[in-house]
């Protein structure tokens, strides 16, 4: 019976890698793009991380939740990453373009 559940935890992760390299191609604009692998990216590594805890603790006999330290890696590190590249792509697109894209806050965050 856990070895259905690993299974359709990993189909089910690979499922969200194919939609996020899907909208990794079909959609238009960088910051968009960033979108769509970065939501499957995080979910999908949750649920191998969820088939790693089940297949070992069935498997072994004993709770096992070391597979849990690289998840919250995951999820400190994906994150941090996708706010700098955002903001990278952004300060390059305001160097390239003839006007402020978008346009920058006013004194005092108006």
């Amino acid at each position: 019976m856990s070895d259905v559940l690993v299974a359709a935890l990993l189909v089910g992760s690979g499922l969200l890698a194919l939609v996020g390299a899907i909208g990794l191609v079909r959609l238009p604009d960088f910051f968009l793009r960033m979108h769509a692998p970065s939501l499957a990216y995080t979910l999908g590594s949750w649920l191998v991380t969820l088939a790693t805890v089940v297949h070992f603790t069935a498997h072994e006999g004993v709770l096992s939740l070391h597979a849990w330290l690289i998840i919250v890696l995951l999820s400190i590190t994906a994150p941090v990453t996708t706010v700098l590249l955002a903001r990278a792509a952004l300060f390059r697109g305001r160097a390239n373009a003839p006007e402020e894209v978008p346009p920058p806050l006013q004194e005092g965050g108006r």
